[in-house]
C-alpha cells in the first residue's frame, strides 16, 4: 500500500514539474513579437533581421532535435532536460545585455534549452504515464500554450513601462522557478530502452518510413504557419490601421483561444469521425481565417472572432501533431526518436517562415501563402490519420 501511494505522489510531482517545463517551451519565443519595433529601434535593424529573433530558435531545434535524443540514450531523459535547461537559463539572461550579439547568441541558447523539452516530454510522459497518455499530454499542451499566451501580453504590457532588457528579465524568472522543481526528477533518471535491444536489427528506424517523414511535414507545417503568424500578424494588421497594443491582445486571444484544444483533442482523436471534425478546425481557422484578414478593417469584433477562430486552429493542430507522436508510434524509444525527426526537419522547415515574410512588403502575399500551406497541412493529416502504425 505504502509503494503504491508513494507512486502516486510521485506521479502527481512529475505532473506538476513536467508542466513547469512545459510552461517555458513557448514562453521565450512568444514573449519577443510585442518586442520587435522596440528592438528593431535600439538596435538600429531591419524587419527581416528581427524576424531571425524568432527563426534562430526554430533552427536550434531542426539542429538539435536529433542531438538530443543521442545525448538521451545515453545519459537518461531526466537528465538531459535539466542540463539543456541551464542554456535556456544562461541564454535567457544572457538576452538581458544590450547589444547585439548577446541578443542573438542568448536566442540561440534559449533555443538550445527549450528543445530538450519539446523532444523528450512526449517520451517521458508516455514512459512513466502509459495509462494515463492523454492526460499527461493534455497539461503538457495545455501549460505551453497558457503560459505562452500570458508571455504575450505581459510583454507588451511591460515594455510600455520598463526597458526592453528588464522586460526580459521579469519574464524568464519562470525558467528559474522550472527549473529547480525538476531537480528531483533527476534522482529517478530514466534510460532510454535502447539497452534492452529495442534497437536491434529487427528495428525499423521512423527516418526511412514514410509515415515518419509524413508525421515531420505535418509538424513543419503547423509550426511554420503558427510561427509566421505569431511574428508577422501585428505588422499586417497595422498595415490596416490596428493599434500595436489591440495587436498585442489579438495575438494573446489567438493563443488564448487554443487551450481547450488541449484536452479535446486528445479525446476527439482517436475516435471514428473525431479526427475528421478536427480536420475541418484547421481548414477553417488556418486555410479561411487568414485569408479573412484581406480585408482592410479595424472592427474590433471582426478581427476578434477570426482570431479566436485562428487560435481553435493553432490548438488543433499543435495538439494533433503531438497526437500522432505518442499514437502512430509503439514505445517510447520510438516516440523520442519521431518526436526528435518532426522537430529537427519540421523546425527547419519553419525556420524560414518568419524570414520570408519579413522580407515580404505586401501583407497580401503572406495572408495567401500561409492559407496555401494550409491546405497542404490539412491534407497531411489526413493521410497521417488513415495510415497504420509506425513499423516497430
Amino acid at each position: 500500500m505504502n509503494s503504491i501511494t508513494t507512486a502516486k505522489k510521485s506521479n502527481k510531482y512529475f505532473l506538476f514539474s513536467m508542466m513547469l517545463i512545459a510552461a517555458n517551451l513557448r514562453l521565450p519565443i512568444t514573449i519577443m513579437p510585442p518586442l520587435l519595433e522596440r528592438i528593431e529601434q535600439n538596435f538600429d535593424i531591419p524587419s527581416s533581421m528581427a524576424g531571425l529573433l524568432t527563426s534562430i530558435p526554430l533552427l536550434a531545434f531542426a539542429i538539435f532535435s536529433p542531438i538530443i535524443v543521442k545525448i538521451a540514450n545515453k545519459r537518461g531523459n531526466e537528465l538531459t532536460i535539466f542540463l539543456f535547461f541551464i542554456l535556456l537559463l544562461v541564454g535567457s539572461y544572457l538576452r538581458v545585455i544590450p547589444t547585439i550579439w548577446a541578443l542573438f547568441l542568448g536566442t540561440a541558447l534559449v533555443g538550445i534549452g527549450i528543445d530538450s523539452g519539446n523532444v523528450l516530454l512526449p517520451a517521458i510522459i508516455k514512459d512513466k504515464m502509459p495509462t494515463q497518455i492523454p492526460l499527461g499530454t493534455s497539461l503538457y499542451t495545455l501549460s505551453m500554450l497558457l503560459i505562452g499566451a500570458i508571455g504575450t501580453a505581459l510583454s507588451g504590457y511591460l515594455i510600455t513601462r520598463i526597458n526592453l532588457g528588464t522586460t526580459l528579465g521579469v519574464i524568464s524568472i519562470m525558467g528559474i522557478i522550472a527549473f529547480v522543481f525538476w531537480i528531483p526528477n533527476i534522482f529517478h533518471n530514466q534510460k532510454s530502452p535502447v539497452d534492452q535491444n529495442i534497437t536491434a536489427p529487427k528495428y525499423h528506424t521512423v527516418w526511412r518510413q514514410h509515415l515518419g517523414w509524413l508525421i515531420t511535414l505535418y509538424f513543419g507545417l503547423q509550426s511554420v504557419i503558427y510561427y509566421s503568424l505569431l511574428t508577422w500578424l501585428p505588422k499586417v494588421l497595422s498595415s490596416h490601421g490596428v493599434t500595436t497594443i489591440f495587436s498585442s491582445n489579438l495575438l494573446t486571444i489567438l493563443q488564448l483561444a487554443g487551450l481547450p484544444c488541449s484536452f479535446i483533442v486528445p479525446l476527439l482523436a482517436p475516435r471514428k469521425m473525431g479526427m475528421r471534425v478536427l480536420i475541418s478546425l484547421v481548414t477553417l481557422g488556418y486555410v479561411i481565417a487568414p485569408l479573412s484578414f484581406l480585408l482592410p478593417t479595424t472592427s474590433g469584433l471582426y478581427l476578434v472572432f477570426w482570431s479566436i477562430i485562428m487560435g481553435v486552429a493553432q490548438g488543433v493542430a499543435f495538439n494533433t501533431a503531438i497526437f500522432f507522436f505518442t499514437n502512430k508510434t509503439s514505445n517510447p524509444y520510438q516516440t523520442a526518436e519521431v518526436s526528435g525527426m518532426a522537430q529537427s526537419a519540421g523546425y527547419l522547415l519553419a525556420a524560414f517562415g518568419p524570414v520570408a515574410f519579413g522580407l515580404l512588403r505586401q501583407s497580401s502575399i503572406i495572408l495567401i501563402t500561409l492559407a496555401t500551406l494550409a491546405v497542404l497541412l490539412t491534407v497531411t493529416g489526413i493521410i497521417i490519420n488513415k495510415s497504420s502504425l509506425i513499423k516497430e
